[in-house]
């Protein structure tokens, strides 16, 4: 009966942390973060429902967009095999993002890191070390894959090409906050459906020889 009462307890709290979670937004979600004792900046848009076992050991600047899948990990597990010595060892370290960073979608992110600002982590990478500000790293673990100027002046480049040229933007709005979102997202798909015309155009030649092999 006990172990009845305690299951039933665990699904209570799951429901009400459920519909905890359902008042937040990727961009309000902070609110929810602080009152677990995370340090959140402003501007932030944080995808990610948990920021770990440990959020009061997370310090996230301002302007930080953090993709889904991404785990955060304040504490050491390997130190299990030191319960011989001490049953009750444990390892923890705090995760610092500064201002102005991308974290990748299924990220992973160890204890004892500080991402400086204006960074990028690619996505799927494992950070294990520091890493510097305005760098872009990648891989498992995460290494420096290139600097953030190179990479301003790539991505201006190509959005001068790919923005829709009859996309429609209020002065004091931007992309994701017009009013017009949904025909802007629109008129891009009709837009970059044009720019990649080529690339993503059938093969007809190996259409032609799928099809004679089924035939």
């Amino acid at each position: 009966m006990k172990h009845l009462f305690k299951f039933i307890k665990d699904i209570i709290l799951k429901v009400r942390h459920l519909i905890e979670l359902r008042k937040y937004n990727s961009y309000t979600i902070a609110e929810y973060f602080r009152k677990q004792g995370a340090q959140i900046g402003n501007g932030c848009n944080i995808i990610p429902t948990s920021l770990g076992t440990e959020p009061y050991l997370v310090k996230i600047g301002n302007r930080v967009t953090i993709a889904s899948g991404v785990t955060f990990i304040t504490h050491d597990g390997g130190a299990w095999i030191l319960r011989d010595e001490d049953s009750n060892a444990q390892v923890f370290g705090p995760i610092i993002i500064e201002d102005n960073c991308v974290i990748g979608q299924n990220v992973i992110l160890f204890p004892n890191i500080r991402i400086g600002r204006n960074s990028i982590v690619g996505a799927g990478s494992v950070v294990i070390s520091d890493v510097p500000p305005n760098t872009i790293v990648m891989g498992v673990p995460a290494r420096p894959f290139g600097s953030i100027e190179k990479y301003r002046q790539k991505c201006i480049e190509r959005w001068r090409i790919q923005k829709p040229p009859d996309c429609i933007i209020e002065p004091d709005k931007d992309w994701w906050t017009s009013k017009h979102f949904a025909q802007n997202r629109e008129k891009l798909k009709n837009h970059l459906l044009k720019l990649f015309n080529k690339e993503l155009a059938l093969d007809t030649t190996e259409d032609t020889e799928n099809k004679k092999r089924s035939d």
